[in-house]
């Protein structure tokens, strides 16, 4: 029998511009086709400058998956489909370090770096002439990666400096890391072994996305990226590491059979020739420089996509740095400069509940005012009841408070060591704080809610959500004259907002005939919004606005949508079980009814085009990634982002080299720039329209 693997189709149309093997038996399709993949995920995951499509990309892997799969004699283990995860291991085995994996000693301001400079010069007086390398300090987990004729065969956490754990199979799932080196036939010839450190974390903008994901679902969402990325690598199952958005940046030569690069500066730059990821870092001739570097750094920390908690110096001489020796477990040829901290302890007095617009309950602290990076705090968010319940987040604790950049101040945790016996356990509210209804709790679900409709509390979030720009847009109707209209009993939901007169209005304090005139004008222009914008602006839990275009699309009206079963939803690609009961939970409630009934009755009642329920959408724009800039003229940029998703597309806040096009409207600004300057394609709303 004939085991050797069919041609790939794919190869027929490979070319030999970027240095691949042009050989074409079975044998060396199959390695080309490896290579090509390996390539592509190196400039997508760490130069984050891909040269092929998502569409490209992916049917070069299914081609690979097939393959592999009428083939298992043929996979390898640093083949990039190996990276899904193994099965749930039974615990972790042991790994000894070459050599030990050291700690830093920390400074913690100007003074300290230059005490730590005389330490060592005593040492070694060839060190007060010495140049320096600084790097940002990453807040996230350590990790050890071992490569064997350039296959990476082992990888585990720090653990006590001498021995730690073997998580290789979660390893493999970060597609940061290479799995054979180098990642292109123009690296340098790998060596026989390679030990080298770095660090595993999450980056910011995954870690949001990460929790929107989970809290539109209905699960728990995450309190930090640091703790998240270590609590993911630390899962005995692989294929749960592999659901979680981690990378990771390499620094460090532990060992190797090379002649190894003499300082730390050519390290990272030989670390980079084999496609591994390395971090910023700067070369600074003297101390001086070194500093500015840090003050600097200090200054931009929240402008990074990842946290970082300080700056790394050290010396780049790695032959002076190792004959000042070890402290401890801290080698005295580096050092840490850590920012001022954002973690402080306080007492929290109060726990107390905020109501949201679709009715979830969220706890918060109210706190012993304290100072946290020259900002004073008083409250913070407690994330979830779950979480109080996990921490054991008791009122009277004193508690870690941490604040980072203009992100909103949250408890991590009591500090149990200070407990007096005094504190008191919180139970979550059995009835809504505003209204007093009965709170629910759905079994397999974080989230409390009210589900009072008519409740005040999300009544005037309902109507704020109801009349913003990404929803029905009436202009000039902010929170101030939601809440007026709201106290003086003139609206009672949203559909008693077409029922506002002139008269009315200039019974309230500030309402001159203009301003009525105006905000009852912006009313009626409201009647001509898409069905799409209606449905977002219901606040239906789980439904923004790319489900809403879904939904828009399957449904010609209220009416064919509220006669939707679970099963007709779930058809729908994006929307689960979750997102499902939702909405038909939101339309079966009598108070929405009589909503729906006022819409009709005030002619707010869009038609849409649809396609037949249980058809797949078209999605022309799936894997595709599109910035959006300037005042578009026949769409607002949130209805343009809308639709963008609704066909498939990716739609992110800024330009990188990851942009497939930039659509763009009157004064584009700074972003337009960019992207010339990158080359990525800039598109208007004619162009848009004629991609659709």
């Amino acid at each position: 029998m004939n085991t050797s693997p069919p041609s790939p189709r794919a190869s027929e149309g490979f070319r030999d511009s970027e240095g691949f093997p042009t050989e074409r038996d079975s044998e060396g399709l199959l390695t080309e086709l490896r290579q090509k993949i390996r390539h592509h995920n190196y400039r997508y995951y760490v130069l984050n400058d891909p040269v092929v499509s998502d569409h490209e990309y992916d049917q070069l892997y299914a081609e690979l998956l097939e393959i592999e799969k009428q083939h298992p004699e043929t996979i390898t283990p640093d083949s990039p489909t190996q990276r899904a995860g193994a099965p749930p291991a039974e615990g972790f085995q042991k790994v000894e370090h070459p050599a030990p994996i050291l700690s830093l000693s920390n400074a913690f301001d100007v003074d300290g770096l230059r005490a730590w400079l005389e330490r060592i010069a005593k040492l070694d007086e060839r060190v007060r002439e010495a140049d320096f390398t600084a790097e940002p300090k990453l807040d996230g987990l350590t990790v050890v990666l071992h490569y064997e004729n350039g296959l990476f065969v082992r990888g585990a956490t720090r653990g006590n400096g001498q021995v730690g754990e073997d998580i290789t199979q979660n390893l493999r799932t970060i597609h940061a890391i290479p799995l054979r080196i180098p990642t292109t036939p123009q690296g340098p010839p790998s060596p026989e072994r390679l030990v080298v450190r770095g660090e595993a974390f999450i980056r910011l903008p995954d870690f949001e996305e990460l929790n929107r994901r989970l809290e539109e679902s209905g699960q728990k969402t995450y309190v930090n990226p640091r703790n998240t990325a270590a609590g993911a690598l630390r899962q005995l199952d692989s294929s749960l590491t592999a659901q979680r958005p981690l990378t990771l940046l390499v620094y460090q030569i532990v060992a190797g059979t090379d002649d190894l690069p003499a300082t730390q500066a050519e390290t990272l730059a030989y670390l980079q020739s084999y496609g591994f990821p390395v971090p910023e870092n700067i070369h600074c001739q003297t101390l001086e420089d070194v500093i500015a570097v840090c003050e600097d750094w200090a200054e931009r920390r929240d402008q990074l996509d990842y946290e970082i908690d300080g700056v790394v110096i050290k010396i780049n001489d790695h032959a002076l740095a190792d004959t000042l020796g070890v402290v401890g477990k801290d080698p005295r040829g580096a050092i840490a400069y850590k920012f001022p901290a954002q973690v402080v302890t306080t007492t929290l007095h109060e726990i107390g509940v905020n109501v949201g617009r679709t009715g979830v309950l969220t706890p918060y602290a109210v706190l012993e005012p304290v100072e946290i990076g020259g900002v004073t705090v008083s409250q913070a968010t407690l994330h979830n009841f779950d979480f109080i319940a996990e921490k054991d987040i008791r009122v009277g604790d004193r508690v870690r408070v941490k604040r980072a950049g203009d992100v909103i101040p949250y408890v991590m945790g009591p500090v149990d060591a200070a407990r007096t016996g005094a504190e008191q356990p919180f139970t979550p509210p059995g009835t809504c704080p505003v209204c007093g209804q009965p709170a629910e709790h759905i079994a397999g679900e974080v989230p409390w809610y009210c589900v009072n409709a008519a409740c005040p509390a999300q009544l005037i979030r309902n109507l704020e959500h109801f009349v913003s720009r990404g929803a029905m847009d009436v202009v000039g109707m902010g929170i101030k004259i939601v809440e007026q209209l709201v106290r003086e009993g003139l609206v009672g939901d949203v559909g008693d907002l077409y029922a506002l007169v002139r008269g009315d209005l200039l019974e309230l304090d500030g309402f001159a005939a203009k301003k009525a005139d105006n905000l009852l004008g912006a009313l009626d222009a409201s009647r001509e919004r898409s069905l799409a914008r209606l449905v977002t602006a219901l606040g239906i839990r789980g439904v923004g606005e790319a489900v809403a275009a879904d939904l828009a699309r399957f449904y010609p009206n209220l009416d064919a949508l509220r006669r939707a079963t679970l099963d007709d939803l779930q058809e729908i690609e994006g929307i689960g079980p979750n997102i499902a009961q939702a909405i038909v939970d939101w339309f079966t409630r009598p108070a929405n009814q009589r909503v729906l009934s006022k819409l009709r009755a005030a002619g707010v009642w869009p038609q849409a085009e649809t396609h037949a329920p249980g058809r797949t959408l078209p999605r022309p724009l799936a894997g595709l990634t599109f910035v959006v800039t300037g005042t578009l003229t026949s769409s607002t940029r949130n209805e343009a982002k809308a639709l963008l998703q609704s066909h498939g597309a990716k739609v992110t806040g800024s330009v990188s080299g990851n942009t497939d096009y930039l659509l763009v409207g009157e004064n584009p600004g700074s972003k337009l720039q960019k992207a010339q300057g990158l080359g990525i394609p800039v598109i208007n709303e004619d162009d848009l329209q004629k991609m659709l």
